[in-house]
């Protein structure tokens, strides 16, 4: 598979058109079914190559596309979303100088 190729496990035949938010991979169980002493196994079965880890930022993101920004009637929701995770973002690099001005009380 390389940049900007369907994934090998997709079969247009099979699963019709083509979703980015869709994974077409061997069906497994789902993280929320996984019970605590099946949990090293489960992750031992995920793929951890860099292309898989890609693919799954890219699922997410169309996912949260599909869901929140390209519906018919678009709430507030992904703005606030967006800048509640730039806010964060922006607080966890600025950290380091933050933490120098704090208010302590000494007694």
């Amino acid at each position: 598979m390389g940049f900007g190729d369907y994934p090998k496990e997709y079969n247009p035949a099979v699963h019709g058109p083509y979703d980015p938010a869709r994974y077409y991979g061997k069906p497994d169980t789902p993280f929320g079914q996984v019970k605590i002493n099946e949990l090293g196994s489960w992750l031992a079965r995920r793929n951890k190559s860099p292309q898989a880890i890609a693919g799954a930022f890219s699922r997410a993101w169309w996912r949260w596309q599909h869901k929140y920004v390209q519906p018919k009637k678009v709430g507030i929701a992904p703005f606030f979303q967006l800048l509640v995770g730039s806010m964060t973002f922006f607080y966890a690099i600025n950290y380091g100088k933050m933490k120098h001005h704090r208010n302590y009380k000494y007694h």
